[in-house]
């Protein structure tokens, strides 16, 4: 039985990358493409949506301890 080739389209550029060995900056098609990505998330263009501003630890204090 021969293995299903699986390909996704690169998330920076669109190229189509196969999704294996081949392919190490999978699901990117080169390094390249890789920082790219990595340089949106660290600059913040990128981010994970939250429910709001306040996350658990605002209503932390060292006089609680």
């Amino acid at each position: 039985m021969d293995p299903e080739i699986i390909e996704v389209n690169c998330p920076t550029c669109g190229k189509t990358v196969v999704w294996g060995e081949q392919s190490p900056y999978r699901p990117f098609c080169c390094k390249r493409c890789q920082l790219i990505d990595l340089g949106e998330w660290a600059d913040e263009e990128k981010r994970i949506p939250s429910k709001g501003d306040i996350n658990d630890l605002d209503e932390w204090s060292e006089e609680e301890i």
